[in-house]
């Protein structure tokens, strides 16, 4: 039908445009964030571009979600200005006869973000904490250069090596300088490598000395040499699933550990599914405003609704993963509210309701009731 087809038409291109300038935006910004934390040292350098796609592909979910209530509003307030709306309803098409088309086209849209926000969104996490936690658990040898001083993870010490290639765990000329409990301690060592002993890694140092200097200026210099002497490198040597956050595990882990924490996470994913359907009802009827308000009014009070929707979302992921309330209860009140006043909002705008002609229609049934003539006795 041209109905459906020219619809569309004009949705698709609207949500390609769309997508395309959202990507952008979430690329920039997680550029500069994944930059900045890269200078911090939470992040390889040269894993950059690799975390921030992993990471823009984790917020799918929200992007598409957007895209698709953009485009949808976009385009019905367009053919609300250009009078094509009035067309339709005059050859008897009602509001309510656009839902059929709007879910058509939506429906693949749906499933993407049904599969990103189960699928993608805890895979892109898990693989995001993994590469970060793998360069923050390297060991302090190995995040130094030859001939340079680095920090090590903590912050609390200061590494100098000499060792031909910076990949290798053995080293030569270390000087370690650190910051312990009410001291300072200075040292130095011929040769040290890395051993894992249990989960974690230490570096072991040989043939040196160790200067230990006190904050107490009455207390003086120990010196102390040593053949052989071990530091802890680093943290665990991986990750473990009690460690694992709840937002990277996936769907079928959450549902067989049904903890506060994992249904919050829950509630998230299937929320965003929920979420989008209601976006298109809402999007529906958020378009369908006053021509003189101008062509960003219905754009301005459409992105309103939608952070406050997301923001609700959020917030009630934390009030399920504290206890504060049941996953069911959260989500019908949230989604199912949502979803009886985007049918209400339909209704009253598929019908042409308002206050002022519901109290317009009263007054004149009131009048009618007033003058209309009593009935005449036969027996007067």
């Amino acid at each position: 039908m041209l109905f459906h087809s020219s619809l569309r038409k004009e949705l698709s291109r609207s949500f390609g445009a769309t997508l395309v300038v959202l990507v952008t935006i979430v690329m920039t910004m997680m550029l500069i964030r994944t930059l900045g934390l890269a200078s911090k040292g939470s992040v390889n350098p040269q894993e950059v571009f690799l975390v921030m796609a992993y990471t823009v592909l984790g917020y799918m979910p929200t992007i598409l979600s957007l895209s698709l209530f953009i485009a949808i509003v976009g385009t019905l307030s367009r053919m609300y200005r250009d009078s094509e709306m009035v067309i339709w309803f005059s050859s008897g098409r009602g509001l309510v006869d656009f839902v059929k088309p709007l879910f058509r086209f939506s429906w693949p849209v749906l499933l993407l973000i049904t599969a990103m926000a189960l699928i993608g969104w805890p895979w892109a996490n898990s693989q995001t904490i993994g590469m970060r936690q793998q360069y923050e658990q390297r060991s302090d040898i190995e995040r130094v250069s030859p001939g340079e001083f680095r920090e090590s993870a903590g912050r609390i010490r200061v590494f100098f090596v000499d060792k031909e290639t910076p990949g290798d765990a053995m080293a030569t000329n270390v000087f370690i300088w650190s910051m312990e409990t009410l001291k300072q301690v200075t040292t130095s060592a011929r040769s040290g490598h890395i051993d894992t002993i249990g989960n974690s890694r230490y570096l072991i140092l040989e043939n040196g000395q160790r200067l230990e200097r006190p904050f107490m200026p009455t207390e003086g210099l120990k010196i102390s040499e040593f053949k052989s002497y071990g530091t802890r490198s680093g943290g665990d040597s991986g990750l473990t699933g009690d460690t694992t956050p709840p937002r990277a595990l996936n769907t079928l882990a959450l549902l067989r550990d049904p903890s506060s924490a994992n249904l919050g996470e829950l509630g998230w994913r299937i929320g965003m599914l929920l979420a989008a359907v209601n976006f298109v009802l809402l999007a529906l009827t958020v378009s369908s405003g006053n021509p003189r308000v101008g062509r960003s009014g219905n754009l301005v009070l459409a992105l309103f609704a939608f952070i406050l929707y997301y923001n609700m979302l959020n917030l009630g992921q934390s009030w399920v993963s504290s206890g504060r309330y049941g996953l069911g209860s959260f989500m019908f009140l949230l989604h199912g509210g949502v979803f009886l006043v985007a049918i209400a909002w339909l209704t009253l705008r598929n019908n042409n309701w308002s206050r002022k002609k519901t109290l317009s229609a009263a007054q004149g049934a009131a009048s009618l009731q007033t003058l209309s003539p009593s009935k005449i006795d036969p027996t007067s």
